[in-house]
């Protein structure tokens, strides 16, 4: 059985200044219908947040569909679909009735029915040949009662273990154990932020500023892949092998500029999986620019775009002693002259130089507000705050912030 785990696709997402990533993403998505094509993928899981927001505008919705007709004319018999915490369960779920004729299962979040979140999906020969657990992203509500009352440390602890206790859970349904033991392996999946995760700057805070963090220990031994999505950057979870995220198939911040982006092979054969990254081709390129005004100029009028269809995003950061109406004449003059088939800036600031420093400090540089997030703000607004109530403010203030976006 051959299987392929991605996660986080995003679609419809905005970028600075309103920036749509569809021609991006219609590319990631034309190259994964090839590469399911060519690798003989029998089975497609997706682990999360397919779309950037709840209500997703009808160009997601249309890249959605059509990539899902597309795969039809593939020899992949089935693909799983869970929910993430961008995804709004009701836009999910709404057509999976319809889905399931054409074998793909969504499950957009918790169901009614414990059990309908197992799946058992047959091989070439039409007998069990994967066990998926779909579970998907797991709201409060889904792993914890509220209790009166109840320290900071204890509700971490109650959502910690109720995640953990919903995949055990799962892991005891008679059926899972029972192919288990007749040599059908078992994949599970998971969108949450595992312990020791390397996050980047796109992923929104879950479970209370991540306080529902999990390590590979929580994870029951029957399943043989654990396919992850919420973290962008692919990894390995504990060291585990079969415990992975697959990452963000495309750049969703400047902080993810520096890592590939990939999609993960399954090869379950003669009781053992082999698992194999697979390198996602880029489309567009994003690249920061940061440094001295002489230094930006450069890196802007020597840009070389080749081996990208689409002209690069560039955030540009200049360090400098001039002042803000200088440095904004002369970065004007350049980029008036740039080539914006090749690239295109999309986000700049100047961070003053504002004192002289030995040389074996940090520059002191100045920032505007909206350098900053909004936990940022409140950090700095708490700081003359004894240090037990700024951790509790902190604790409720990421707990409103969560609240806020799924609202």
């Amino acid at each position: 059985m051959r299987i392929l785990h991605t996660a986080d696709w995003h679609l419809g997402q905005r970028f600075i200044g309103g920036h749509e990533r569809t021609e991006e993403h219609r590319h990631f998505l034309t190259w994964l219908v090839q590469t399911v094509r060519e690798q003989a993928v029998e089975v497609l899981v997706v682990a999360g947040d397919v779309f950037d927001t709840g209500s997703p505008s009808n160009a997601a919705l249309e890249l959605y569909y059509n990539f899902l007709l597309q795969m039809q004319a593939t020899d992949c018999r089935d693909i799983v679909i869970v929910g993430g915490n961008h995804d709004s369960p009701a836009t999910l779920n709404a057509p999976a009735r319809l889905l399931r004729h054409l074998r793909v299962h969504v499950v957009g979040c918790v169901p009614e029915c414990f059990d309908e979140q197992v799946l058992v999906l047959d091989d070439a020969l039409g007998k069990p040949g994967l066990v998926v657990c779909a579970i998907p992203f797991l709201r409060d509500r889904d792993v914890r009662l509220s209790v009166p009352g109840e320290s900071a440390e204890e509700r971490e602890t109650r959502i910690r273990q109720g995640i953990a206790d919903h995949y055990a859970r799962a892991a005891e349904v008679e059926l899972v154990w029972q192919l288990k033991e007749a040599g059908v392996p078992v994949l599970a999946t998971g969108h949450l932020y595992a312990a020791g995760g390397a996050a980047s700057d796109s992923e929104r805070t879950i479970h209370v500023g991540n306080l529902g963090q999990v390590s590979a220990e929580h994870f029951p031994t029957v399943f043989d892949y654990v396919a992850l999505g919420h973290l962008h950057r692919p990894q390995r979870v504990g060291g585990r092998e079969h415990i992975r995220y697959s990452g963000s198939p495309i750049p969703l911040s400047f902080s993810e500029i520096d890592h590939g982006k990939e999609v993960v092979l399954l090869n379950f054969a003669l009781g053992s999986v082999t698992i194999e990254p697979l390198a996602v081709p880029g489309s567009r390129r994003l690249a920061r620019f940061h440094g001295s005004l002489e230094e930006v100029l450069s890196k802007l009028t020597t840009y070389d775009n080749t081996g990208y269809s689409l002209p690069a995003w560039i955030d540009l950061e200049v360090r400098s002693e001039l002042g803000q109406t200088e440095v904004a004449e002369q970065l004007l003059k350049v980029l008036a002259t740039l080539d914006r088939t090749q690239l295109e800036v999309l986000n700049r600031r100047h961070l003053r130089l504002v004192a002289l420093r030995p040389l074996d400090e940090p520059e002191p540089l100045t920032r505007s507000l909206h350098d900053f997030t909004e936990r940022e703000v409140f950090e700095r607004r708490l700081e003359s705050e004894p240090e037990e109530a700024r951790q509790d403010l902190l604790r409720t203030f990421d707990e409103l912030l969560e609240l806020m976006r799924e609202a």
